[in-house]
């Protein structure tokens, strides 16, 4: 962690309100998920949120997972234990843009800081749980654990239809623009004469 004093006020209140966005239950999914994905190689977090950071600060680990859902050549060729601060977030970002590359989009991503100084770890649980989805979805091989670990992404359904098939569509009139089953000008009368109401003793 950076060697940062304890925040006050607004600060204080903001960092409570992401800190009780992280969720114990789906650090052991995720935990159980990358050691499946990656091999026992990877080692094992301590207990808790920060040892839970303290396994993914250095990036290593990241870097091995998205290698690992990589079926021909690997994102990120040269993958090093450091224990130089700007090594280790250096391999963070690269683990950004490869995941990016893989198809998160940036809204789903955490920042550098989210993860190395431990500032919103929910927001690296989000990240990992998008692509713990993405990967399921895509179904080519590379995924391994539970699928029911992750829900799947919805895709797109085109479908094709002939120039037969489109003329026949536009004589229909669709039933949500109503009916003209069983119509018909029965009582009706000419415009603008009043309705004859006789009383006949």
């Amino acid at each position: 962690m950076a060697n940062k004093g304890p925040s006050y006020g607004l600060s204080r209140e903001v960092q409570s309100k992401i800190d009780k966005k992280y969720d114990q239950d789906l650090e052991e999914r995720l935990t159980e998920w990358i050691i499946a994905q990656c091999g026992a190689g990877v080692g094992q977090p301590e207990a808790g949120k920060t040892g839970w950071q303290n396994w993914l600060k250095d990036g290593c680990v990241l870097c091995e997972l998205i290698n690992s859902l990589s079926s021909g050549n690997k994102p990120i060729r040269k993958i090093q234990s450091s224990g130089m601060a700007f090594k280790q977030m250096e391999q963070i970002s690269q683990f950004l843009n490869a995941a990016e590359k893989y198809g998160i989009t940036k809204t789903d991503m955490f920042q550098t800081v989210d993860l190395w100084e431990g500032k919103d770890l929910a927001a690296v649980q989000r990240t990992l749980m998008t692509l713990g989805s993405l990967a399921v979805t895509r179904d080519d091989g590379t995924y391994r654990g539970d699928p029911n670990w992750f829900h799947k992404k919805s895709v797109e359904n085109k479908r094709e239809f002939s120039e037969d098939q489109l003329n026949e569509g536009r004589s229909v009139i669709g039933l949500q623009m109503g009916t003209n089953k069983g119509a018909s000008q029965a009582g009706m009368t000419g415009y603008g004469r009043p309705r004859q109401i006789l009383n006949n003793p």
